[in-house]
């Protein structure tokens, strides 16, 4: 497939690193930065064009004219939105998926119909990543809650205690322990190395583990593996930026939401829109600023500033003070392994929460939601099991008998608004949502093959 990205930023080189490893792919980069070009294709087998991503001479120069998807990525929602309706008009490519930061575009649905703007799928990763954090803070104990078959579904990653009913245990004591909950394990991380999730592996305390449950179920099945922990109330927010104002509109209801804001003029604005949030004027990693507003009582500190420096460093200097859930912004994969590994509880990495939206509009097949997890080394997909049984070689075989890579596995299927958890004689029926986890992405690409639909079984 033939993928023009526009713009080399941290999501832009993050899409380009993901797609570029899968080898039915050919891409191509956009970006002013001839210096950055230079890095980035001295690390991936990838082409570069230098220039302004929205002119008809670079995009031609770049290939848009056979490309099946352009991506643009840039920091201008103006250059993005340009630049795909430049390729429809004079290339008619197929797919263009734009980014949009500015909520006074996606506030008005009619800008991105069939008879408006050139844009087939709009992303914000301002969005995303507050919907994500969000999910965190709703989940106390949790390291990732990502959603499957639209929110029905929950992927959820917990650190397993040493108090917890199932360690020690094996898996299969889990329907015992909850006879009257369907879920399902689906990945055990112990010492940074991967555990085939059988039934009789037992969880040992420390473990990372990915389980599957309907939303209602998630907390019952946390219980399980990790001592119950309280209902976050007091969150403080460091930034008060696109991300941070977002979380506070979000939580200021249900929750008592303090943000610390740098800069006065923009601490201003935001109090002003803002209707239960206190808004302060500081610096969050300021000791004297957070031992006066008694961050020692905070259930979570989210430092979520535009400076990743900034975001460690006071996440670190919370969690010191008392804060009992420290999350940083944090866009290095390596630096976010190594603050997890520290006094950081949880590293919110906005590549990794933006590729998934971008990759469930590239790959091939009918996949209709990807998720990055361990910071990008493993993956789960919901693909959607099309065609008859002559034509799929999915619908109607065993989820047993899937030609399926070695480290992939079937959690579960949602059949008309039904949630089954699956089991090797569970047979995929036409139109199942089918939810796979893959220890190594690099096996998607065979994935992808397996659920495309052809006219030889």
């Amino acid at each position: 497939m033939k993928i023009v990205i526009l713009g080399a930023g941290q999501v832009g080189r993050t899409a380009a690193y993901h797609l570029s490893r899968e080898e039915a792919n050919d891409v191509t980069v956009v970006d002013r930065d001839e210096a950055v070009l230079r890095d980035l294709q001295g690390r991936l087998d990838i082409r570069t064009v230098a220039g302004n991503a929205s002119y008809p001479t670079v995009l031609e120069s770049a290939g848009v004219a056979d490309a099946e998807v352009l991506i643009a990525l840039t920091n201008s929602d103006e250059v993005n939105m340009l630049a795909c309706e430049v390729a429809y008009t004079l290339y008619r490519t197929p797919t263009k998926i734009a980014r949009i930061r500015s909520a006074e575009y996606t506030a008005s649905p009619k800008l991105f119909s069939n008879e408006a703007l050139s844009v087939d799928v709009w992303i914000s990763p301002e969005q995303l990543v507050t919907e994500y954090v969000d999910r965190l803070i709703r989940y106390p104990g949790a390291l990732q809650v990502l959603t499957f078959a639209a929110g029905r579904l929950r992927l959820v990653g917990v650190r397993a205690g040493a108090e917890a009913p199932l360690i020690g245990q094996p898996l299969r004591a889990l329907r015992e322990h909850l006879p009257d909950v369907d879920a399902r394990i689906v990945a055990i991380y112990r010492d940074a190395r991967s555990i085939d999730p059988e039934g009789d592996v037992a969880i040992e305390a420390g473990d990372e583990v990915f389980f599957l449950a309907e939303r209602d179920q998630v907390r019952r099945v946390m219980g399980e593996l990790r001592r119950e922990d309280n209902p976050a109330k007091r969150v403080v927010i460091a930034g008060g930026g696109s991300i941070g104002f977002r979380l506070a509109r979000m939580l200021e209801k249900t929750h008592y939401v303090k943000v610390i804001e740098r800069e006065a003029k923009r601490a201003r604005q935001i109090s002003e829109v803002l209707e239960h949030a206190i808004v302060l004027n500081g610096d969050a990693a300021d000791e004297e600023l957070l031992i006066e507003e008694n961050i020692d009582g905070a259930d979570v500190f989210a430092a979520l500033t535009n400076s990743e420096e900034a975001n460690i460093l006071s996440a670190m200097l919370a969690k010191r003070l008392g804060a009992a859930k420290v999350m940083a912004l944090i866009n290095k994969p390596s630096y976010a392994e190594l603050m997890e590994s520290g006094s950081i509880d949880i590293a919110i990495s906005p590549q990794a929460i933006t590729i998934g939206s971008l990759l469930a509009h590239v790959r091939r097949g009918d996949i209709v939601r990807v998720h990055s997890l361990k910071h990008g080394a493993a993956e789960a997909m919901e693909a959607i099991a099309h065609g008859d049984r002559g034509r799929s070689r999915v619908v109607g075989v065993a989820v047993g008998n899937l030609a399926l890579p070695d480290d992939a596995r079937v959690g579960a299927i949602v059949r008309d608004q039904k949630v089954i958890m699956a089991h090797r004689d569970t047979v995929v029926e036409e139109n199942d949502h089918v939810i796979i986890f893959l220890d190594d992405r690099r096996h998607v690409e065979q994935v992808e093959r397996l659920f495309m639909t052809s006219t030889v079984r």
